[in-house]
């Protein structure tokens, strides 16, 4: 992410000054993608720019910052913005007391590390936390960028950041889960067939929400979720709680949407409940 970020404000006319790698891998996309760049200490970082982006991982910002503030990091006056999504201002605290100006820029998107990386930036959403007076100058920055600013209140960073994860990361494994499933049964090409069905799928729940949804559970097929239990516990068991739990919460999206009777509901909910017991 940091190295995509640089590229995107490198593009945008901003001079990139110094980063820090430590990683093999992370001083190879320094050399290929921001040539010429010094690649410093974090505190030397610092001194070197007006701006610092802090992009490590999400349990190792609050080490990072508290570390950077006790020993003395030239932190004042500088603008100092991390791009964690779990995290908001507070993170920011000790930097911030050290005269430094914080906030939180998180990209909705994944990065791999490859050279697109940067272009995935265009007309992506960004969740921004900031002072009120830090605001537009951090909305400045993701526009230039080429993406969207939307701001997010500090006490919904862990619901924003939650609903983003559980979303993205956990379809990636049901996806790789169904095509295993799909070639235990014998499909050669799992992608193949799940790519049209997928696509149309993701489709429908962002245009239609709910009103989206389609398949047995929609329709109240008791018996053909329980023969969907009977063949996981037997060929896919590992697969079996991950489908018990979206079930469920499917069955009670269907009912509050008003897709599915109380009675089918219910009927649903009992052969599911049989399955966990």
């Amino acid at each position: 992410m940091g190295t995509a970020l640089a590229v995107a404000l490198s593009r945008a006319g901003h001079r990139i000054t110094a980063a820090s790698a430590v990683s093999s891998a992370s001083r190879e996309r320094v050399e290929e993608y921001l040539p010429g760049t010094l690649v410093l200490q974090p505190a030397d970082v610092i001194a070197a720019a007006d701006l610092v982006l802090l992009t490590v991982p999400d349990d190792a910002l609050a080490g990072l910052v508290a570390g950077l503030a006790a020993t003395g990091a030239p932190l004042a006056g500088r603008m100092l913005a991390h791009t964690s999504g779990r995290h908001g201002l507070a993170v920011l605290a000790p930097a911030a007391e050290a005269g430094a100006l914080p906030f939180a820029l998180h990209p909705v998107m994944t990065f791999t590390g490859r050279a697109d990386d940067a272009d995935k930036l265009a007309g992506i959403c960004f969740g921004v936390t900031a002072p009120a007076v830090l605001r537009p100058a951090a909305e400045v920055l993701v526009m230039e960028m080429g993406g969207e600013p939307v701001c997010i209140a500090e006490e919904d960073r862990g619901l924003y950041h939650a609903a983003l994860a559980g979303a993205a990361n956990h379809l990636v494994t049901q996806v790789v889960q169904a095509e295993d499933m799909l070639a235990r049964a014998g499909v050669a090409q799992p992608a193949r067939m799940l790519g049209p069905l997928l696509s149309a799928a993701l489709d429908n729940a962002l245009r239609f929400g709910d009103a989206g949804l389609t398949g047995p559970v929609a329709r109240g097929d008791a018996e053909t979720i329980a023969g969907h239990v009977d063949a996981l516990r037997s060929d896919a068991p590992e697969a079996l709680p991950a489908y018990l739990a979206l079930a469920r919460l499917t069955a009670t999206r269907a009912l509050a949407s008003g897709m599915l009777s109380a009675a089918d509901a219910q009927r649903l909910l009992d052969v599911l409940a049989e399955a966990r017991g």
